[in-house]
């Protein structure tokens, strides 16, 4: 044998411990498969919480509607460009809206994907937008002009018969638009959930448990999205605005903990022939990215400050403070919880009885330059959506 060879078996044995197949020692899945589901949650979360001021009339998250709206809409355009970016021959991605398959999750989720974009939030917002949109097309000079013409789609009847119907189709899209919400992400946790192979991944609770985690992660982002733009146009914060927030996220968080908790519960309860693997895999290889990193940082200190600021009414500063915090730390946990399932569900073997390991590279289709490219690209697209459609410009509504 070569020397060559030796030096690529030694590597090969390097990243396993104990016994594992051969096929297992390289995972099939990396970064960009725990980005993806990452940024789909964040659409959804977004959208929920923008259904609150539409269909559930929390009047007080106002400021944040049309920011939320567009913020999903920034994620849902990138939404599955790390899948496709992962994929040996991206090219061909396309082949399963043309080539469906029923018992295909991935092919219906294609299907559910285009419904929501297309459907549901491109309408809803241009309903939103419409009546400002042909204000600013008689407005504005040069090529803007032209722009919100054809934004305007032809359609300029800004009397108020039509705005009324606006008004009702846009509230009829989002309340369609909720259960897309949920379909979209809890499809995610459907696919692992449905793998009986992986009891890292085989559990009911598993689409519920992504349900949640999206709706924690995209509320957290719309707080951050909300103060960062209120401090680049100098303007002062709604304390008001993020106390709203800052309860519904505090529910929505201690709901995700409890699942998440019932889900580890059972598993201990129940204590099956791979309880003793899983038991290995979550006290060594995951036990900073678990216990640390999801739990500690991106739950329970979250968890213990927005109790603390329920009742909390001193400094502004240091509420504004709290509140960043807050939703920086919750990012990371959900980000944690996706890189936990996708990466820790394949750590271990299936004969129960070794590990593998990962290693993210630096640079490469599925390294992490590419997996920050595909978090950061939402972000000017949306600085750009928000020039071109900005809320605190949009015409007054018309009761």
């Amino acid at each position: 044998m070569e020397p060559q060879h030796y030096k690529d078996l030694y590597d090969i044995l390097a990243h396993a411990q104990g016994y594992i197949f051969p096929n297992e020692i390289d995972l099939q899945w990396g970064i960009l498969i725990v980005v993806y589901p990452f940024i789909t949650g964040l659409v959804a979360g977004a959208f929920i919480l923008a259904s609150l001021e539409r269909v559930f009339k929390v009047t007080i998250l106002k400021a944040t509607y049309q920011i939320a709206l567009l913020t999903a809409l920034s994620f849902l355009l990138v939404a599955t460009l790390p899948l496709i970016s992962h994929l040996s021959q991206p090219q061909r991605a396309y082949e399963i809206m043309i080539t469906p398959h029923s018992s295909s999750a991935m092919a219906i989720f294609g299907f559910v994907y285009l419904w929501y974009l297309m459907v549901v939030l491109l309408l809803e917002i241009w309903f939103d937008y419409r009546h400002s949109m042909v204000l600013w097309s008689q407005e504005k000079k040069g090529v803007m002009k032209w722009v919100y013409k054809i934004l305007c789609l032809g359609v300029t009847d800004i009397s108020p018969r039509t705005l009324s119907w606006d008004k009702k189709l846009g509230y009829i899209i989002t309340i369609i638009g909720i259960p897309s919400a949920f379909i979209l992400h809890g499809y995610v946790g459907f696919i692992f959930g449905s793998i009986k192979a992986n009891p890292w991944w085989s559990t009911p609770l598993m689409p519920i448990i992504f349900l949640f985690s999206a709706m924690v992660s995209g509320i957290s982002l719309v707080l951050l999205v909300y103060m960062v733009i209120s401090r680049i146009r100098k303007i002062a914060i709604d304390l008001s605005v993020l106390d709203s927030i800052g309860k519904y996220l505090f529910f929505v968080l201690i709901l995700d903990f409890t699942l998440e908790g019932l889900d580890q519960i059972h598993r201990i309860y129940e204590a099956n022939e791979s309880f003793e693997i899983l038991k290995l895999l979550v006290s060594g290889k995951l036990y900073l990215t678990l216990f640390v990193s999801q739990g500690l940082i991106g739950t329970i200190i979250p968890l213990i400050t927005l109790a603390f600021l329920q009742f909390y009414r001193g400094r502004i500063k240091l509420r504004k403070t709290l509140y960043f915090i807050v939703g920086m730390l919750v990012l990371v946990g959900v980000y944690s919880m996706r890189w936990n399932v996708v990466i820790g569900g394949q750590l271990f073997s299936k004969s129960f009885s070794g590990f593998t390991s990962f290693k993210v590279g630096l640079i490469g289709l599925d390294g992490t330059l590419m997996a920050a490219f595909w978090l950061i690209l939402p972000f000017g697209i949306l600085a750009f959506l928000l020039w071109l459609l900005p809320p605190w410009k949009m015409a007054p509504e018309e009761d």
